[in-house]
């Protein structure tokens, strides 16, 4: 399996369409470099055409290509009624200084 998703992030995308983007997304630090950070996002992407279309347990999956088939989990953490997206199993990956 490409992608893992766990049950409370199921849940909470399938009340929000029932889909989701998995792509990687720049961080920058306070003196130059950064990271690129894989995140979740319940969206369909803007162009999807350039991602890895799964369905799988009643979902949508757009993956970036460069993420397909690294063991990643998408699971969702709810705190005082807003919950969010986060993927384990990701490294981040460097893009220089």
């Amino acid at each position: 399996m490409a992608i893992e998703v766990t049950a409370a992030a199921r849940a909470w995308l399938v009340s929000k369409g029932g889909v989701a983007t998995v792509r990687l997304s720049p961080r920058h630090g306070c003196c130059g470099g950064g990271v690129d950070i894989a995140v979740a996002e319940a969206r369909t992407p803007n162009d999807p055409k350039i991602y890895k279309q799964l369905t799988q347990d009643g979902l949508t999956l757009f993956i970036e290509p460069s993420l397909a088939d690294q063991g990643l989990v998408i699971d969702a953490s709810s705190l005082l009624g807003f919950t969010s997206l986060f993927v384990e199993g990701a490294s981040p990956h460097s893009h220089g200084e």
